[in-house]
């Protein structure tokens, strides 16, 4: 059996490869940001490219520019040749030129709540070693308010400290020379710097739990609940023993088991769980920290005249042109060579791009929203349950354009209409048949049904096979699992756990 070749071999081969320009790529990126975004990227660009100015759209400022220097003598005029030259180092007059950007002041940092915790445990009367295993608690709390292991996570954790600690303080006692003195400081240390127990833990939860919001450091809702019932003297009440006796009945409002067990009718049974609705499973949420999120439009929609016309919400945006003064400059080709030539020719093309890019984005969103105005007018006119379905492929049809573009237009953009801001993606939903031969939103129907369960009897709750019906009235056709999945994802519960006695 002769054995393979081995060995290197050259050879040419032609074929065919689809390769995307890197200018491509970026205009990608500028079509997926958002209007604060994109203000940020052509901020660093107009630092970046000098061949990129912005244009003032205050006349008063260039007024004031102008009677500022017409005083000047022509010889303190800046020398732009030898500006693009010189590396583009103004010296001293450097000030004058650049563009200096505004930082918006930063907002003192709230207090979260850990820091809540540890605040409340610092004015306690409390050892020093009480606060270290309440300061180990603590740091288990998470966000919600919960504790988010067991004890005995917290006995580990804090003696490894102490295991950790423990040399340091030692070192420090055998500096004293004195014996007596000496042997009284190790004898502090040892009594500090014992292993903790499962007692001590115990005791610091019931502290760390008697702390301020009420219910934290619970390991588990209903023990949450129970925490606070009992710091609004409830303890023994029908509410407490609900929670404590029948909580997974309570949780699927069985309420006729709950009345049978407890002798009682199910007329007090909702009213204690009505009570309970108003405890909150989750205290820290109260002190989470979330930073400030602003969303400005970056499309307005506008009544006017009785038509819908949409404007570009971009007034704050840098307006870019090509600076004059470089491309005078830059005009004269024989003046440079080699490095200088190459930047000066990629920053101008560079230049360029960027401007026409701009307009690009803002040519396409406008496009992409003019469609959903015309598609969406029942919309705006009527309200949500006239919402019409719509998909990105058919407005990529009628824009000409990729799906994936139109997906990039329309993402975290948002838009100011009569009706309200909306996200440019709540335009975009599945659609039902109608009777009539029309299609539906998915949202419309959602809205639908929410306003039919708002209004329903609640003695007796609409089964999601009585929305069925009510919405073939209205001529939708819809199947029943449909009606149980919207309904899920509004976070309304099934009939007989909305029913009221």
């Amino acid at each position: 059996m002769s054995g393979f070749n081995q060995g290197l071999y050259q050879g040419t081969q032609l074929r065919q490869d689809m390769r995307i320009n890197p200018r491509l790529y970026q205009a990608m990126e500028l079509l997926y940001m958002p209007l604060l975004e994109l203000e940020q990227h052509l901020k660093q660009e107009l630092a970046e490219n000098p061949f990129l100015e912005m244009t003032e759209a205050d006349e008063q400022q260039e007024v004031e520019l102008k009677e500022d220097t017409k005083d000047e003598p022509l010889g303190d005029e800046v020398d732009w040749e030898e500006i693009l030259l010189d590396g583009f180092d103004v010296g001293g007059r450097r000030e004058q030129f650049e563009h200096k950007e505004f930082f918006e002041p930063t907002p003192v940092e709230s207090q979260d709540l850990h820091d809540h915790l540890y605040d409340q445990l610092r004015l306690l009367l409390l050892s020093e070693r009480e606060v270290r295993l309440g300061e180990e608690f603590i740091g288990n709390i998470d966000d919600s308010g919960m504790l988010a292991c067991d004890l005995e996570d917290v006995l580990v954790g804090v003696n490894r400290w102490l295991d950790e600690a423990r040399p340091t303080a030692l070192a420090t006692a055998e500096d004293i020379d004195d014996s007596d003195e000496r042997r009284s400081e190790l004898d502090e240390i040892e009594a500090v710097f014992r292993p903790y127990e499962i007692v001590e833990c115990e005791r610091m939860l019931g502290v760390i739990q008697a702390l301020d919001p009420p219910g934290v450091g619970a390991r588990e809702v209903r023990e949450c609940i129970l925490i606070q019932l009992r710091q609004l003297d409830e303890e023994g009440g029908t509410a407490y023993r609900i929670i404590q006796e029948h909580f997974d009945s309570l949780i699927n409002h069985r309420w006729n088991d709950i009345a049978h067990d407890l002798g009682l009718t199910p007329k007090e049974v909702q009213d204690a769980a009505d009570q309970i609705s108003h405890l909150d499973p989750k205290p820290g949420l109260r002190y989470a920290v979330d930073p400030e999120q602003y969303v400005i439009p970056d499309l307005i929609v506008e009544k006017i005249d009785g038509e819908y016309l949409v404007f570009a919400n971009d007034t704050s945006l840098p307006r870019l042109h090509i600076s004059q003064s470089y491309k005078d400059v830059a005009r004269d080709k024989s003046k440079f060579t080699g490095e200088n030539k190459e930047f000066i020719a990629s920053k101008l093309n560079s230049a360029n791009w960027m401007i026409q890019a701009i307009e690009q984005r803002r040519q396409t969103m406008l496009k992409v929203m003019n469609f959903i105005v015309d598609r969406q007018r029942e919309f705006f006119e009527r309200g949500v349950q006239y919402l019409r379905p719509l998909t990105l492929r058919e407005v990529a049809d009628y824009i000409e354009m990729h799906e994936s573009t139109v997906s990039r237009v329309t993402n975290k953009k948002f838009v100011q209409t009569p009706r309200g801001v909306f996200s440019l993606k709540y335009f975009f939903s599945s659609g039902l048949s109608t009777v009539g031969g029309e299609d539906l939103s998915a949202r419309a129907v959602r809205d639908k049904i929410k306003n039919m369960v708002s209004d329903e009897d609640t003695m007796k709750p609409l089964t999601d096979q009585a929305i069925v019906m009510l919405l073939k009235v209205d001529g939708v056709k819809i199947a029943r699992r449909t009606v149980a999945k919207y309904r899920d994802q509004m976070g309304i519960l099934p009939a007989r756990m909305r029913k009221r006695v």
